[in-house]
C-alpha cells in the first residue's frame, strides 16, 4: 500500500513499504524541455550536468566519492517534461543519502570553471544524433507533431547551447528547480516516519509553482529528411489516449497485439512474411494530457515504399478488430511485464513517480492487473472502431524520394 503526502513546501512525497533489503527513489524535478525559456533550449540538460560539479562543502569529486562510499547506485538526466534523479541504496544510509541530495538540489556550486565542460558534453550529445538516424528521425517527427513545446528535443538546439551563459542558466535553476511540481517516490523497507525524518533537509527547498504548457497538435502531414545513409528510417505518429482515459487499457492491449512480440502483427506481416525490415515496432510516446502512438521501421531504399505501405495497412487493419486469441496473448504479455517490473524496487519507484505525474495518484499493481483482465474483446474492438489509427504524421530519413 502506498502513502502520499504533499509537504508544506509543495513537494509530493510517496512511499510504498516493502519487505525488501533496499531502498530506491525517483525524484522528478519540474525542469524539462517543455518549460525551458525561449532562446535557452537545452538548459535542462546543461543544468543537470552542472549540478554534479559540486554542492555545499563538496566539490565534484567529493560529492561523487561521498555517494560512492554509501554504495548509492544512481542515475540522472533531463527529459522532455522533467529532470529525473534516481538512486538505490541500503536502508541504513537513508538519512545521509537525502542529506547529500538536498545539498545537490538546494545548494549546488554551479562553478564558472565547470560550465564549458558541461556545454561541450551537451553539444557532443546533440551532434551524436547525426550518427543515430532513427533518433534523428523521431526527434524531427516530434517537432512536426506538436505545435506546443512538447515537440522539443531535451538535448536542445546547437545555437541555444552555444549562446547559453552561466548567468542565464543559474537564473533558470532558480526559476525551475522548485518543489512545487516536484515528486519524490520511494519504495523499500523503511517506515513513513523514518522517511519523513530523512527528507527533512528538503523542507528548506523553496520556489514558485511549476509551469507546464498545454499540448497542442499540428495537422498530420508527411516529410522526408534526405541523408546519405545505408538504410531508410520510417516513422509514423498517431494521436492516442493517455492513462487518464477510461479506454487506456483497451488501447494498450491493442498495442500489444500490434507490436508485443514475435507473434505480433507488425513483426509477422512486415518482417516475417515479407522480409521488408531489419527492425519494426510500435510504442507509446505521449505526454501529460496527450496520448501518442509511434511506429518505426528500418529498411532499405529499394523496399522503403512497400514497407511504408504495409505498415500503414497494418495500423489501419486494427480498426477491423482483434481476435480472442490475440487478446489472450496480449493480456499474458502485459501482465508478465507488470510482474517483472514488480520484481524491482527501482522500477516500482519509477512507476509510482510517473503515476503521480500523469494521474495525481498511484495505481496499485492489483488495480492495473485487474483492469487488464477486465478489458474484454468487445471493449478493445469498440475502442478500435471508434479510434482508428489512420492519417498519421509520416517521416522518412535516408536516400529516398519525398513522401507523396
Amino acid at each position: 500500500m502506498s502513502r502520499v503526502e504533499r509537504l508544506p513546501n509543495g513537494l509530493v512525497l510517496a512511499l510504498e513499504e516493502r519487505d525488501y533489503p533496499g531502498v530506491a527513489f525517483q525524484l522528478l524535478v519540474p525542469a524539462g524541455a517543455v518549460n525551458e525559456p525561449e532562446g535557452l533550449l537545452g538548459a535542462s540538460t546543461l543544468l543537470e550536468g552542472w549540478l554534479w560539479k559540486g554542492a555545499g562543502e563538496l566539490d565534484a569529486r567529493g560529492l561523487a566519492q561521498a555517494l560512492d562510499s554509501l554504495g548509492v547506485r544512481r542515475q540522472s538526466g533531463a527529459g522532455l517534461e522533467y529532470t529525473l534523479f534516481a538512486a538505490a541504496f541500503l536502508p541504513e544510509v537513508l538519512e545521509e543519502v537525502f542529506r547529500l541530495y538536498a545539498l545537490l538540489l538546494l545548494n549546488p556550486r554551479l562553478p564558472e570553471e565547470g560550465f564549458e565542460a558541461v556545454r561541450s558534453v551537451a553539444l557532443q550529445a546533440l551532434l551524436s544524433q547525426e550518427d543515430q538516424p532513427s533518433r534523428k528521425l523521431f526527434s524531427e517527427l516530434r517537432k512536426r507533431v506538436f505545435l506546443s513545446p512538447h515537440g522539443r528535443d531535451p538535448l536542445g538546439e546547437e545555437e541555444s547551447l552555444k549562446r547559453a551563459t552561466p548567468e542565464a542558466v543559474r537564473e533558470d535553476y532558480r526559476r525551475r528547480y522548485t518543489p512545487k511540481g516536484a515528486i519524490l517516490a520511494v519504495a523499500g523497507g523503511i517506515s513513513w516516519e523514518r522517511l519523513l525524518g530523512a527528507v527533512e533537509p528538503l523542507l528548506a527547498w523553496e520556489g514558485e509553482e511549476a509551469f507546464y504548457p498545454t499540448p497542442l497538435l499540428s495537422e498530420p502531414h508527411s516529410f522526408t529528411l534526405k541523408r546519405p545513409t545505408a538504410q531508410v528510417q520510417i516513422g509514423l505518429a498517431y494521436p492516442d489516449v493517455g492513462p487518464e482515459d477510461p479506454r487506456f487499457y483497451a488501447a494498450r492491449l491493442a498495442l500489444e497485439v500490434l507490436s508485443g512480440g514475435m507473434s505480433s502483427r507488425l513483426f509477422t506481416e512486415v518482417r516475417e512474411k515479407r522480409g521488408l525490415v531489419y527492425a519494426v515496432s510500435a510504442f507509446p510516446a505521449g505526454v501529460k494530457g496527450q496520448g501518442l502512438l509511434m511506429a518505426y521501421g528500418g529498411t532499405t531504399k529499394e523496399r522503403a515504399r512497400e514497407t511504408l505501405r504495409v505498415m500503414l495497412a497494418e495500423m489501419e487493419r486494427l480498426a477491423e478488430g482483434v481476435t480472442e486469441e490475440e487478446l489472450s496473448r496480449a493480456k499474458v504479455g502485459l501482465k508478465t511485464a507488470l510482474v517483472m517490473a514488480d520484481e524491482s524496487i527501482r522500477s516500482r519507484a519509477g512507476s509510482m513517480a510517473r503515476d503521480l505525474y500523469m494521474l495525481g495518484r498511484i495505481r496499485p499493481l492489483s488495480e492495473i492487473e485487474g483492469a487488464i483482465e477486465a478489458t474484454d474483446l468487445r471493449a478493445v474492438n469498440a475502442f478500435l472502431r471508434e479510434h482508428p489509427y489512420r492519417n498519421p504524421w509520416v517521416g522518412l530519413l535516408g536516400e529516398v524520394d519525398d513522401v507523396s
